[in-house]
């Protein structure tokens, strides 16, 4: 069974697959009209969402298949205090893909090791959004021509932001990737996230505070919002909330051929006044979500029937340990479900399996 629950779940070659698929769907879309015809799509979302959970609707749709599930945790059984686990299975009975978005950071995790059906992460906590990171390369690919050779502005909230996290851990499979961090010191990258670009020899990195020092030499300027929902102190939020907002000045010392993404929503990180300038690609990009999330479905189910993808190891098999080595972090799904303490060892440090919080 393949699940996507990392971006790292998929080798270099398999997401220019899973893009080449997107192209052919987007070019030739009568043709794959009816590829999921009986198939059902569960979407259990207990964290609140738009573009996301109608993305993964409407690309079912498309396919041809059925759609089920809820999209507010207090309508399922999981507000009688039913796991992760649990829902995986009771689901797995009567669906044939799950989508899966989840406030704690593991949940996905857990639902693929229990479920029997493939499950695709659609955000866990701060920590992964593997499809959203699939539509950023999808879009880069189609506007820059490449995702090699890319210099990537990460602007905004690099703390809790897991589309920036999942893009780095993403663009580790291809060459000459440099990222500039754009952040104050309060939302800079976790060091798990820093840990991770400096044991990549194709990844590279500079941090800077400013927009407009670093514009200039930019590809691609990827915004983030700041995440009210993320802090526990309001206060600090309001102090850091305003202070990247990208309109026509900044743009102005831009290249021509820089584009501007964001996962979105938006709320004033980034002017409308801007919106109709062509290097501005994040409502392209939403429309990009739809059709990789089909060709990943679609990927998905075949792989279940034993066609195209090879066979990839669990992430959580060989390499990983039980024993006493609790999760320190309050979000990790480890904090409210009965699951064995489970870690990774990597480069002599210890890693949560779930969050990748540093545990020992």
């Amino acid at each position: 069974m393949r699940h996507c629950i990392e971006p790292t779940d998929f080798t270099s070659q398999e997401v220019r697959d899973l893009i080449a698929l997107a192209e052919d769907m987007i070019a030739r879309p009568a043709a794959y009209a009816e590829v999921c015809r009986g198939k059902k799509l569960a979407t259990l979302f207990y964290e609140p969402s738009t573009r996301t959970r109608l993305s993964f609707t409407a690309a079912m749709m498309e396919l041809g298949g059925n759609v089920l599930g809820f999209s507010d945790a207090r309508n399922s059984s999981a507000s009688k205090g039913e796991t992760v686990a649990d829902t995986a299975r009771v689901v797995s009975t009567y669906a044939d893909i799950i989508a899966m978005r989840h406030f704690k950071e593991g949940a996905a995790l857990v639902a693929s090791q229990y479920g029997s059906i493939p499950v695709i992460n659609a955000g866990d906590g701060s920590h992964s959004h593997p499809t959203q990171t699939l539509t950023d390369l999808l879009t880069i690919h189609r506007e820059l021509g490449r995702l090699d050779k890319l210099t990537i502005g990460l602007c905004g909230d690099l703390k809790y932001g897991r589309t920036v996290h999942s893009l780095i851990k993403a663009m580790s499979g291809f060459e000459n990737i440099h990222f500039v961090l754009i952040s104050p010191d309060s939302l800079r990258l976790p060091d798990y996230m820093r840990k991770e670009l400096e044991r990549q020899a194709s990844l590279s990195y500079t941090e800077s505070d400013s927009i407009e020092t670093v514009i200039g030499t930019l590809d691609i300027l990827y915004m983030t919002r700041v995440q009210k929902e993320r802090f526990s102190d309001i206060a600090e939020y309001d102090r850091v909330k305003d202070l990247y907002i990208l309109d026509e000045e900044k743009m102005a010392l831009a290249p021509e051929r820089m584009i501007v993404l964001h996962p979105l929503p938006r709320v004033n990180e980034i002017s409308p006044e801007i919106d109709n300038d062509p290097r501005s690609a994040y409502f392209r990009q939403v429309a990009n979500g739809k059709y990789i999330r089909m060709a990943l479905i679609l990927t998905l189910l075949r792989a279940a029937e034993g066609i195209a993808l090879e066979p990839k190891v669990p992430r959580i098999a060989h390499g990983t340990h039980r024993g006493d080595h609790r999760c320190s972090n309050p979000v990790c799904i480890t904090a409210s479900e009965p699951l064995y303490a489970q870690y990774i060892e990597h480069n002599g440090e210890k890693l949560c399996a779930y969050c990748e919080n540093f545990i020992g």
